[in-house]
């Protein structure tokens, strides 16, 4: 009950901050749930089991967060439509990979990206604009990094896909909520990459590197907050927030770097 309840307090804080700032929830759920499996006993490939139940969380908190913003008529499902199908291979193609990596490599890689994010939102980092959105092919290989990315750390893409958006001249609210909705594609390949790719019947309640009571925990309480996470990011001084996200970011990054040595 203990670990469910983690779990549940976990769903509720990356959940507001996945409907507020369209990105981060992964960034949060995977080093905490990390600790809370280790703490269970689960030390062996603990890092798989955080990535593949967070992207089986977003699941449910894109979802939620998708709706609120599409009440703001903040999503462009033309733009959605067109990256889904590299979204899709890239993000089922890396967590096929990464299934089949040990530990380390998935850490490491996670830690550097922890890194990268809190800088880009210390500093509200956004590309120049000077351009559109590419066509297909280039929407494709878009989607491919952005999913191949996302199934390594376990997120929703937003980190990556808001700036690309931005970088395109998309308006910010609207890049958002456009990236609540590519979030869904990609925990729904990423979910079905980790649970093909993991182990069978080797830890009770779990489906490959899916963990069932971790996910029913995280989503419930996603799914609360999400929404209302959304609706504040057309209210809160959404740049005063990313700084104080960075700092938890470069907190967490440092909490697990520690664990290397």
């Amino acid at each position: 009950m203990e670990f469910l309840a983690g779990c549940l307090l976990l769903g509720l804080i990356a959940g507001f901050i996945a409907g507020l700032l369209g990105v981060g929830g992964g960034l949060i759920i995977v080093p905490v749930l990390v600790w809370l499996l280790e703490a269970q006993g689960l030390t062996q490939n603990a890092i798989h089991y955080a990535l593949g139940t967070s992207l089986a969380s977003i699941l449910f908190t894109s979802m939620s967060s998708l709706r609120a913003h599409h009440a703001h008529d903040a999503v462009d499902w033309s733009t959605v439509k067109r990256i889904t199908p590299g979204i899709v291979a890239g993000t089922f193609i890396g967590a096929a990979l990464a299934a089949r990596l040990s530990p380390l490599p998935l850490k490491l890689f996670f830690v550097a990206f922890l890194f990268y994010a809190a800088v880009q939102m210390w500093w509200n980092f956004k590309p120049t604009p000077h351009r559109q959105l590419p066509g297909i092919i280039g929407m494709f290989g878009a989607g491919g990094m952005i999913g191949a990315v996302s199934s390594w750390v376990g997120i929703g893409g937003g980190t990556l896909s808001v700036p690309f958006q931005l970088w395109c001249n998309v308006p910010l609210h609207r890049a958002i909520g456009t990236s609540a909705a590519i979030g869904l594609p990609i925990a729904a390949a990423g979910t079905i990459g980790y649970a093909l790719n993991g182990p069978v019947d080797v830890i009770p309640d779990t489906l490959g590197y899916v963990h069932l009571t971790a996910l029913t925990g995280i989503a419930l309480g996603s799914v609360v907050t999400a929404p209302l996470g959304a609706r504040s990011a057309h209210a809160l001084p959404v740049g005063k927030l990313k700084r104080i996200f960075a700092l938890l970011l470069f907190l967490l990054a440092i909490r697990m770097a520690l664990t290397f040595y």
